[in-house]
């Protein structure tokens, strides 16, 4: 039985797919299986899985048509898994060669639940990356995950499957903020989830994609403050004031209406100034590029933000 069930939902991912594929394949530790859930791909998707799995026993292809991301990492994890430890990988994201290793050593503890580690942002390449995420000290917290969520994707989620079955999976009927909504039920019933600060994922920026719809992440937002909330956790205002930052930055990245972004950071620094300016440069940055984006012709806020 392998240590880890890797569980990736693909769909239309042909150009991205074998790479992603190839990076899981240079991990250092090899004790895993690939478990790929096809939602009914119209391209070459499956082909490129499938000549993969001709050569590596330990990639399997699966169809689950058109039932949505979260159905098929529910699909995957919750009835083909085989390792005590399921890791997620969308189908344009990579993953460092170590990632798998360090891992394995974190759980280790068996008090370790859920581990999550650093993300480079990219574009074409990982070369290109210039953008990084924080890594924050200490177990994570749903206050915390009511910010900013420093897992950032589900690429960079790793979990117990005893956890991950106990929770229920994700709530299918969302269609953003569901990992959001997933780890704030896992923590709420107990689940000790850390970072790790290490370079572990590479994830594939899009403004085109569902990370972009400003919109479709308020509504999630919603269902995962209700999820709190039964747990009797409500978001503090500094927490409220982080998030409008990060709304507030998505705003300027995604080419979103102007006034977005200088509204979004407005609520944040009226919701708790010391929240929005924590840390100074990130906060005073936001601010910032949100008014200049009000003034600046749209060709030069698509160059300045994008």
């Amino acid at each position: 039985m392998p240590r880890f069930s890797i569980i990736m939902p693909c769909y239309n991912a042909q150009v991205t797919i074998d790479s992603t594929i190839a990076s899981i394949q240079a991990q250092t530790e090899c004790d895993w299986e690939l478990i790929c859930v096809d939602d009914g791909s119209t391209d070459l998707t499956r082909d490129v899985i499938a000549a993969a799995a001709t050569q590596d026993a330990r990639i399997g292809l699966i169809l689950n048509k058109a039932k949505g991301p979260s159905a098929a990492r529910n699909f995957g994890a919750l009835t083909l898994a085989r390792g005590d430890l399921v890791a997620f990988c969308d189908a344009d994201d990579l993953w460092t060669p170590q990632k798998l290793a360090e891992l394995a050593t974190i759980f280790a503890d068996q008090q370790v639940d859920g581990a999550f580690g650093q993300i480079g942002f990219f574009d074409k390449c990982p070369s290109d990356c210039t953008v990084y995420s924080t890594v924050p000290a200490g177990d994570l917290t749903i206050d915390r995950l009511l910010g900013e969520n420093p897992v950032c994707t589900m690429s960079n989620i790793t979990l117990r499957r005893d956890a991950f079955v106990g929770s229920g999976g994700f709530d299918v009927t969302m269609v953003h903020n569901e990992d959001l909504e997933l780890l704030i039920r896992l923590i709420g019933r107990g689940a000790r989830i850390i970072g790790v600060p290490s370079l572990q994922t590479w994830y594939r920026t899009s403004v085109s994609g569902l990370s972009a719809n400003l919109a479709a992440m308020l509504s999630g937002r919603e269902r995962a403050l209700e999820t709190a909330a039964r747990f009797g956790v409500t978001p503090s205002r500094s927490s409220h004031a982080v998030h409008h930052r990060y709304l507030a930055r998505r705003a300027l990245r995604t080419g979103a209406p102007r006034i977005q972004a200088l509204r979004h950071a407005v609520y944040g620094v009226a919701y708790s100034p010391r929240g929005f300016f924590a840390p100074f440069n990130r906060g005073a940055l936001t601010l910032a590029g949100a008014v200049s984006a009000t003034l600046l012709p749209r060709r030069l806020n698509r160059i300045l933000f994008s």
